[in-house]
């Protein structure tokens, strides 16, 4: 071979081996690390493709290896993820993969949550929990819904402002009852009359001034949504107190299910669950068996201000009966909700409270609701002591 052959030849595989460098760095596949394999099924991937950025605890630990779809309609689009191996030690059985965005416009990646003490590891090839997308296309309707109804209160509003400078106009110039009224003394005797209008004027002002408060009130905690829910953990702030009751009831459960509120919840301050599955035994439980009713009742430690602590326990209350409600069948009118608040005598050892779900005998009466705007309650009960945590039902 010549020297310019062997030159070309040597020029060629330099150039392939940094092409096929480039190509192992673009796709950040750990080729010099050991790795593990898992999977994760979902009914929609929301364009995530092969390569993508894998993260747990917010950590880059991996990557998508590939993406495969189902072979025939109704089943799950699998995806193939490679992990770092010191991810090990925190992924369990019971860690929920999920699709997220960096962003509100970002590229997608896959989330994977950390696993609870107590849970098996997982194992080369496993198939762990997921949870569907968030689609940007259902939040960009809800918030055009949302700016819609603002546009018409604003509208509303402005039409108000321009009624009253109208009759304000009428009323300098001598125009109208209260205009006469005001220019002439002669007319105080039509004084009711007047009156009766000019309240009618501040009752239209004062109704577009309300409808304006409150979709703007909606669209503040709509817009952008992705902070305000993670931080919060629910959307519906009017459904919170929906199926609340008056108090604790009268007897004893004859089940009870305790769960510290520093391991089902993300934050001190927040209602979004983190380790619902938790609460399955007693979803289980409800389902598989008759009762009266049951109560979920959520206490806080000593710590905060009142009214937020006592409206993040009722919110609370609201997110634990609803995973509970969408997870296993069951009555679910016979499941209330009761938001205690601050009660340093009930909270848990870690000061963050506690969540019970106290599940009283067929035969039990259904507790009153929570009182309502106008002060009427359908029925009448009688406040207990909150009952001792039972060592059935208990989670770590």
């Amino acid at each position: 071979m010549s020297r310019v052959a062997r030159l070309g030849a040597f020029i060629v595989v330099t150039l392939a081996a940094l092409a096929a460098g480039v190509f192992i760095i673009g796709s950040k596949a750990y080729l010099f690390r050991s790795t593990y394999r898992l999977k994760a099924q979902f009914d929609n991937v929301a364009g995530l493709a092969a390569g993508a950025d894998v993260q747990v605890g917010g950590v880059h630990s991996g990557t998508v290896n590939s993406i495969a779809l189902p072979h025939r309609p109704g089943e799950k689009v699998t995806v193939f993820i490679d992990l770092d191996k010191t991810t090990h030690e925190i992924i369990k059985q019971d860690s929920v993969a999920s699709i997220e965005t960096e962003g509100i416009l970002g590229n997608q990646y896959l989330a994977i949550s950390f696993g609870s003490d107590g849970q098996g590891e997982v194992r080369d090839g496993d198939l762990i929990q997921s949870k569907p997308p968030l689609e940007m296309s259902e939040l960009l309707v809800k918030t055009s819904t949302i700016l819609d109804s603002s546009q018409q209160a604003i509208q509303n509003a402005t039409l108000a402002t321009a009624h009253l400078n109208s009759v304000s106009a009428k009323i300098d110039s001598g125009q109208g009852s209260v205009g006469a009224l005001v220019n002439n003394k002669d007319l105080y005797n039509n004084l009711d009359a007047t009156t009766r209008t000019l309240n009618e004027t501040v009752v239209q002002a004062q109704a577009g001034a309300t409808d304006f408060r409150e979709n703007m009130e909606a669209l503040k905690h709509n817009f952008l949504l992705s902070g305000y829910f993670k931080k919060r953990g629910y959307e519906d702030a009017a459904g919170v107190t929906e199926d609340e009751i008056d108090g604790m009831p009268q007897g004893t459960p004859e089940k009870t299910f305790t769960y510290p509120a520093n391991k089902l919840f993300a934050a001190h301050d927040s209602a979004k669950l983190q380790s619902q599955k938790s609460l399955d035994e007693s979803g289980e439980y409800l389902a598989n068996n008759p009762f009266g009713f049951a109560v979920i009742v959520v206490s806080a430690g000593p710590e905060g201000d009142t009214s937020k602590v006592l409206e993040l326990t009722e919110a609370r209350a609201m997110v634990v009966r609803q995973y509970l409600v969408d997870h296993f069948g069951f009555d679910d009118t016979k499941l209330k909700t009761l938001g205690l608040g601050k009660q340093p005598g009930h909270a848990s050892e870690a000061g963050a409270g506690a969540i019970q779900l106290l599940v009283f005998p067929v035969g039990s009466s259904l507790p009153a609701k929570k009182l309502t705007a106008a002060g009427v309650a359908s029925e009448a009960t009688v406040d207990t002591p909150l009952p001792a945590a039972s060592h059935e039902g208990i989670r770590p």
